[in-house]
């Protein structure tokens, strides 16, 4: 299996590449690729949330923690609330995602199950499309893009790290396949993955449905802040 430092760097180089098409030929503003860039690089080692070891689970559980409320900034000021209640929102999410979630995953999740799969990779996908508020519905699809890209080349390195080049002939270890699944030996992790993704789709389809509306006037959002 790759290694947490291995995942980092080449979801950074997908990242760092998706940024740059994100400008040339996607034709996306410079600020949007670089935030692209940086989900891209987060969604390489969103999958070593279900880890066993404690490192990569504290650091990713830390950033997410930050990445999660900041994601939710721009509908926040959308839904024109005060600036103490948008930061009392960050913090209690940050809160939220770096306790409760991080404990409730550790309880209920195993090295490569369910979170280490396609459909896992939607959800992160969907929840980014979701949490982001922006008229332009095509930034939104580029920066879920971004996060499941960098999900997949974790995914992908797990299988690579997963056949046994040496000697003369090839083989698998135990861990081929457990990456790029569908579903796992576990029927109520399934469902409830499946159940959550449903979820969101529906979500996003009515999302879709919903006429967008233009942001508030620059003036205004840099007088609330």
């Amino acid at each position: 299996m790759a290694g947490f430092h291995t995942h980092i760097t080449v979801s950074g180089i997908c990242g760092l590449l998706y940024g740059g098409a994100a400008v040339q030929p996607l034709g996306f503003t410079p600020d949007g690729a670089i935030l692209a860039a940086g989900l891209t690089t987060v969604g390489g080692m969103l999958p070593d949330l279900d880890s066993d070891s404690g490192v990569p689970v504290r650091e990713m559980f830390g950033l997410a923690a930050i990445v999660g409320p900041l994601l939710l900034v721009p509908r926040l000021v959308h839904m024109d609330l005060s600036r103490e209640t948008i930061l009392a929102s960050m913090l209690f999410g940050y809160v939220f995602i770096r306790y409760v979630v991080a404990n409730l995953f550790r309880r209920f999740t195993v090295h490569r199950g369910m979170y280490h799969s396609l459909s896992a990779m939607l959800i992160a996908g969907l929840c980014v499309y979701l949490a982001y508020q922006s008229p332009n519905r095509n930034l939104r699809v580029m920066l879920a893009c971004g996060v499941m890209i960098g999900f997949a080349s974790h995914l992908i390195l797990d299988e690579i790290y997963s056949v046994d080049f040496r000697g003369v002939r090839i083989k698998l270890k135990s861990s081929a396949g457990s990456a790029f699944k569908f579903a796992s030996s576990s029927v109520p992790a399934t469902a409830t993955c499946y159940l959550l993704l449903g979820g969101l789709l529906y979500l996003a389809y009515q999302d879709i449905q919903t006429p967008s509306e233009p942001d508030p006037p620059a003036e205004l959002r840099r007088h609330k802040w």
